[in-house]
């Protein structure tokens, strides 16, 4: 079940309550890839994203609330995520 930029920026924004976030499907870009599925759409994505939620925390950990997010969508297929902490 390939994801999309929406359900995952729903479900950010109901876990991080983010001030910024933006969701972007780069899956088209990584057409042949490993992970790349058949639809084009739905396997690699990059989030840019700002939360009161990661106010102290390392940047390490910061990623880790976002992939802990969205675990679920990883297990069904989603191969790649690319953090850009704003």
């Amino acid at each position: 079940m390939a994801a999309n930029a929406q359900q995952l920026t729903a479900r950010l924004q109901e876990r991080l309550a983010p001030t910024q976030l933006q969701v972007i499907d780069e899956s088209s870009q990584h057409a042949g890839h490993a992970g790349a599925n058949a639809e084009g759409f739905g396997s690699h994505f990059r989030v840019q994203i700002a939360s009161p939620q990661f106010e102290g925390l390392t940047r390490v950990a910061k990623h880790r609330l976002v992939y802990d997010a969205l675990q679920d969508f990883i297990d069904q297929g989603l191969h790649a995520l690319a953090i850009e902490l704003i």
